[in-house]
């Protein structure tokens, strides 16, 4: 672990996908490449490594190193809320700071009792969708996105978990085709990548599909549609999630009169956002069709 992490930082690496920094990183791929779980349970720090351990743990350091591809990528798991996930490059590497409020349930600004049906938009590899299907055992989850190949993703995800009964995974663009749909909870990770910011992402992020990362000059192109579309969506005390990163500033300065609630995270994260569906819809009224 030692050697692995010195090589990373000799190499320049860039971290953010699920770690953070060359030792966390070092420890995830000479545990995976050992066999071992993430949380290192079983590892004896003494014993000498064979051949053959040895071997594997060089392959896994070195394809870092030379792809620049995020770990996740090569070992093909992440891991968020406490579960694992299938990942490849169709999809983001989860690591929203959202993970946090779905351990607690949204408490306590949802009630959990209440929840029913959610929606995860723009879900990806389905990260969130499925852990809230696990926060909320009684409830139905929609998981849509516009990205046929990511929804592969994510049915694999589902099934992984078991949970086909339940969870739906559906492609749509925004809240296109979920007509007559309501839910208690809307939950996303849209894109929210400015133009500016994209061009100057490291290697590593360059691996991420970027119809997944990036939206316009102020990485609001798919933020507001999903604010002005909430309120039909939603049930009456429902909730508005949204992860919208460093384009939290431009999102006040384009809706100065909005009542956001940015919500803080012990493990880290900025750039969430709630408001409830009461407050989505005196902001964002529904306009009626025709």
């Amino acid at each position: 672990m030692d050697w692995a992490e010195a090589r990373f930082r000799e190499a320049g690496l860039c971290f953010g996908h699920g770690t953070d920094n060359a030792w966390d990183e070092a420890v995830y791929l000479v545990l995976h490449a050992l066999g071992l779980p993430a949380s290192g349970q079983g590892l004896d720090a003494e014993r000498a490594l064979t051949a053959s351990e040895r071997a594997s743990v060089l392959a896994l350091v070195e394809e870092r190193i030379r792809t620049r591809r995020p770990a996740a990528y090569i070992t093909r798991e992440a891991w968020f809320a406490g579960l694992r996930f299938y990942v490849d490059e169709r999809v983001l590497v989860p690591r929203s700071p959202i993970a946090e409020l779905i351990e607690e349930a949204f408490a306590p600004w949802i009630q959990a009792q209440r929840v029913a049906r959610v929606l995860d938009l723009c879900t990806g590899s389905g990260c969130i969708g499925i852990a809230c299907a696990h926060a909320f055992p009684q409830a139905r989850v929609d998981l849509t996105d516009i990205s046929r190949k990511a929804l592969a993703v994510a049915r694999k995800n589902i099934a992984a978990h078991r949970l086909q009964g339940r969870v739906q995974a559906i492609q749509c663009d925004l809240y296109e085709g979920l007509s007559g749909r309501r839910y208690d909870l809307i939950v996303s990770n849209p894109p929210y990548v400015g133009s500016g910011e994209m061009a100057a992402l490291p290697a590593e992020y360059r691996h991420e599909p970027g119809i997944a990362l990036a939206a316009g000059p102020d990485g609001l192109e798919q933020v507001m549609p999903i604010l002005e579309g909430a309120a039909g969506q939603l049930m009456a005390g429902g909730g508005l999630v949204v992860e919208v990163g460093d384009a939290a500033q431009a999102l006040i300065e384009r809706c100065p009169q909005v009542p956001f609630m940015w919500l803080e995270f012990e493990r880290g994260g900025h750039g969430v956002f709630l408001l409830s569906a009461e407050q989505c819809a005196e902001h964002f009224p529904v306009v009626p069709e025709g």
